[in-house]
């Protein structure tokens, strides 16, 4: 069976190519409804990483968040027209050690491998999850940026102390929001902080105890725990300041991605006997518990519309180089793409 799949060949450019794939006894084709632009998306087609990268990696086609419609099922484990989650991570090796995200050996969807855009996605049932029918198709279409919080939150809670009381969210983007949200249902007990630089953006966070401008939290303010959604050129101050306002033995989630190097207060760190880990993607198991989490409270995919920004319609290449341009101008939400091909 051909596929056309529209990969970028250079920042900025993208063709189509045709791709003959066999159907095996378990081969899935699924076909894209909306997909979701990811920043690690926009820096390949910014060309925004290392000319080496890019040699490395292009031609690619991008994307790795979308919702999609299962067309056919060689194995018999979904029906003709149920919606499903694709998973763009494929581990190639068992390991019970290494959790699935982290081996060396996974191949990752829009990472050296194409991505989502595609007129059909052949995969196996193994890599889908059935989305719930109250999840609107729009904030399904990013669920894999949920999973990357669910991921995060699920580590935490092996990891943090059990004095959970107060819990600090540091960055009022896509990724604190998405992760601040989940923290609200998942320890409902706890207070919950966010601390943002933008009055607008904090006025999302409605569910939150208390939010804070960075540049202006009074004296007393701590937190038992922390995550940090930041990333950039501003990670560096973010991490810096949860040390300063994190409780001995608190335990601080680095989840936002930065391309350099930052200076962090390792003094503080060791003073306070502070634990830090990194959080990277997700496997299977965090886009299962994504999925519960949608059908057990209806509220989360409610709030999580208000991150639905720009709907592109796509029928052409054109309109794909469209979406990622409004995606450029877009400091809060996620621009989508209704897949019309």
């Amino acid at each position: 069976m051909i596929n056309a799949i529209y990969q970028l060949v250079a920042p900025r450019m993208i063709d189509v190519t045709y791709k003959e794939f066999e159907l095996e006894g378990d081969t899935v084709i699924a076909r894209p409804l909306r997909l979701a632009i990811c920043k690690a998306d926009q820096r390949y087609y910014q060309g925004l990483r290392s000319q080496a990268a890019l040699k490395a990696k292009l031609p690619m086609a991008l994307i790795h968040e979308c919702v999609a419609e299962v067309i056919y099922d060689g194995s018999g484990s979904f029906k003709a027209g149920e919606r499903v989650i694709p998973i763009p991570n494929t581990p190639t090796e068992e390991d019970t050690v290494i959790a699935e995200n982290y081996r060396h050996s996974s191949i990752f969807m829009s990472s050296g491998y194409d991505g989502f855009l595609q007129d059909d996605i052949f995969t196996t049932p193994q890599r889908l999850v059935r989305l719930p029918a109250n999840v609107n198709l729009n904030v399904a279409a990013f669920t894999e940026l949920v999973s990357v919080s669910v991921h995060a939150v699920t580590r935490f809670e092996h990891i943090s102390h059990a004095r959970r009381e107060k819990i600090g969210v540091w960055g009022d983007g896509n990724l604190g929001f998405i992760t601040a949200l989940l923290l609200h249902y998942i320890c409902p007990d706890a207070k919950l902080y966010i601390f943002g630089t933008v009055e607008e953006k904090l006025s999302y966070f409605t569910f939150a105890d208390r939010t804070f401008n960075v540049d202006a939290v009074e004296k007393g303010i701590s937190v038992d725990h922390a995550f940090e959604c930041v990333g950039g050129e501003y990670a560096g101050g973010a991490i810096n300041h949860i040390i300063d306002l994190i409780e001995p033995e608190g335990t601080i989630s680095l989840m936002g991605v930065s391309e350099n190097l930052v200076d962090i207060n390792t003094r503080m760190i060791l003073e306070k006997g502070l634990r830090l880990f990194g959080s990277s993607r997700s496997g299977k198991a965090d886009f299962e518990r994504t999925v519960r989490l949608f059908a057990q409270y209806s509220d989360i995919p409610r709030y999580l519309e208000n991150l639905v920004g720009d709907v592109v319609e796509i029928r052409s290449i054109s309109d794909i180089h469209r979406a990622f341009e409004l995606d450029i101008k877009r400091n809060f939400g996620k621009t989508i793409l209704n897949w019309e091909k």
